[in-house]
């Protein structure tokens, strides 16, 4: 966290192409360990019936980033000027200031696990320690340990395909939505609150479907459902003209994107352990982050050839529905791997 929010900040003085790809490069180097370990992380502290909703608190930050992020650095861009600096640069500035500080400030707070954890109660770490070593023993020799089971495992290559779709739609929204707003005709302001409505209602949507999802012990379907709404809300933001429609379809394709991205990584750790899942996990969110270039970049390459969104919207919203698919036949796969029970003797 420190050392991308000091490459972040540098951000605001990239003065050419060059300088720009490589403080990027940097930036993406610096910040590709962090939600891998964050995942691993919290199944080291979550028994796996509660993984999806507390992955949902995690992810929260997020959407809600856009949502506060949206009106802040739309106010930054005012600060164009001061100091000499553009406004843009104030707000790489700036923006890179808390992740400085809660990087120092998880040094020193957070342990590495529930035993160390001086600052729960003696019962309480007694208990989680308990519940933790339980699940573990439980998974017995079915589950991965190893690096290379962590790379090779059908499943991870499977799980990364699905994260691809919805990681093309996840960048498709941050990196276009203000845009595809702007072009209705509203200020640069106005843009900034009407892209952090849609945020803000995905995370209270996400937090109550990863509940169900965790209160009934069902994935798959609340990794499909979730995909194809928004793949329809992408297929109903390509059709609109008007902005209550088009914030309306945003909202269902961030409601969507955010509800499947729980569900979905609670998946890794079911059938992987130790340094498989360490692994496995950092798999699954490389490969699956590339369809954060494929998604926005086709659209791009669209909207240049045609003038329009339409058709790199509907792109993104075939591969969310590919990801709804790919769901479905990784399920039936796992059942079908699964051990049979021995039949009972006969005498």
């Amino acid at each position: 966290m420190v050392t991308w929010g000091l490459i972040s900040g540098a951000m605001a003085f990239v003065d050419d192409p060059t300088s720009f790809y490589v403080v990027r490069f940097l930036l993406g180097a610096a910040e590709a360990g962090f939600f891998p370990g964050i995942i691993l992380y919290l199944s080291y502290w979550f028994p796996a019936r509660h993984r999806a909703g507390v992955t949902a608190f995690f992810m929260a930050a997020a959407p809600l980033s856009t949502a506060l992020g949206s009106p802040i650095s739309a106010s930054m861009l005012e600060l164009n000027g001061l100091m000499g600096l553009a406004g843009w640069q104030w707000m790489f500035i700036l923006e890179a200031i808390p992740a400085l500080i809660l990087g120092v400030v998880v040094y020193f707070y957070m342990t590495d696990r529930p035993a160390l954890a001086t600052w729960l109660k003696e019962d309480e770490r007694a208990w989680l320690i308990s519940a933790m070593e339980t699940e573990a023993a439980s998974k017995g020799d079915a589950a991965k340990h190893s690096v290379l089971s962590g790379l090779a495992n059908p499943r991870v290559i499977a799980l990364a395909l699905i994260y691809f779709g919805t990681s093309a739609g996840l960048y498709t929204l941050g990196i276009w939505a203000p845009q595809i707003i702007k072009q209705l005709g509203v200020s640069s302001m106005t843009v900034g609150f009407l892209n952090a409505i849609p945020p803000v209602v995905s995370v209270v949507a996400m937090i109550l479907w990863s509940r169900h999802s965790d209160r009934t012990g069902e994935r798959t379907w609340h990794v499909v459902l979730a995909c194809i709404a928004a793949a329809i809300g992408l297929v109903i933001a390509a059709a609109v003209n008007s902005v209550v429609g088009l914030i309306a379809a945003l909202t269902l394709v961030n409601i969507g994107i955010s509800c499947a991205k729980p569900p979905l990584w609670s998946m890794p750790t079911m059938f992987l352990s130790g340094a498989a899942a360490a692994t496995g996990i950092a798999t699954i969110n490389s490969i699956g982050n590339l369809g954060g270039f494929a998604g926005p970049a086709m659209i791009g390459w669209v909207k240049d050839r045609t003038g329009s969104f339409a058709g790199g919207l509907y792109f993104v919203a075939s591969l969310l529905v590919l990801s709804a698919v790919l769901t479905l036949v990784l399920s039936r796969a796992s059942q079908g791997a699964r051990p049979k029970p021995a039949a009972a003797p006969t005498h």
